[in-house]
């Protein structure tokens, strides 16, 4: 016959185990919140640059303390999840995913207030709008890898993180055709040395952008199926999925 004490420890190991599970969901979430609001932050970016509209840079630039803020938070909430609960195996691998994760959000939010600075240092010089054209192209894929990788964040959605990483090699094409086409503009005109800089360090930062959304899709492999696959090839970690 179950003792009263017995029954009650049950129903507390229950309602731990429903509160351990509800940090764990809640700390999934607060990325996402995270996610969303790094995303708005360089698309207002991009657009200020693009338009040239300086109030909004400056606001993106005010705006970066809540991306800061949001990150410590959630970080504070994986620290006390490990020390409390000292999570194992499936659960542990979430928190590093998380922690992991958000690190790579703040940078990307960092990426976003440049951008937003340089928007404000092109607005005395704009350039020419048929330089912009192949940086609005990188933004477009740059932000679309970074809302797919949010998705398989999401979902733990391992082959939609393999199509995110492979769609990186477009973004570095895309990068480093800029680069070039930058280069002989300053060339032909050294008047636009400036303005071609400022370009190429906005190109570079939506090229992070793409970089560090391949890092969060990573993180979903490394908690989904326990695989670490930095450092090796697209082909590679293809590879030893289909075999696992």
């Amino acid at each position: 016959m179950t003792s009263v004490v017995e029954l009650e420890g049950d129903l507390n190991s229950q309602h731990i185990s429903k509160q351990y599970d509800h940090e764990l969901l809640e700390i999934r979430n607060r990325v996402l919140a995270l996610g969303g609001l790094v995303e708005s932050q360089i698309e207002s970016a991009v657009n200020a640059l693009l338009d040239g509209d300086t109030d909004l840079a400056e606001r993106v630039i005010a705006d970066d303390y809540k991306v800061n803020s949001l990150e410590v938070a959630i970080d504070e909430e994986c620290t006390q999840i490990l020390a409390l609960r000292q999570p194992a195996a499936r659960d542990l691998r979430l928190v590093v995913a998380v922690i992991k994760t958000i690190t790579d959000l703040e940078r990307i939010g960092d990426e976003a207030k440049r951008i937003a600075r340089i928007a404000v240092d092109l607005v005395d010089h704009f350039p020419k709008r048929n330089q912009l054209t192949e940086l609005q192209q990188l933004a477009i894929h740059a932000r679309h890898m970074l809302r797919e990788s949010l998705d398989a964040f999401a979902r733990i959605d391992v082959d939609e993180s393999l199509r995110v990483v492979h769609e990186d090699r477009q973004v570095d094409q895309e990068y480093e055709s800029i680069m070039r086409q930058q280069i002989t503009y300053m060339m032909e005109d050294p008047r636009m040395i400036p303005v071609s800089l400022n370009i190429m360090w906005a190109a570079r930062a939506l090229e992070r952008v793409g970089d560090r959304s391949c890092n969060i899709c990573e993180y979903v492999i490394y908690y989904a199926m326990g695989k670490n696959i930095r450092h090796i090839s697209i082909d590679q970690v293809e590879k030893d999925l289909r075999a696992s």
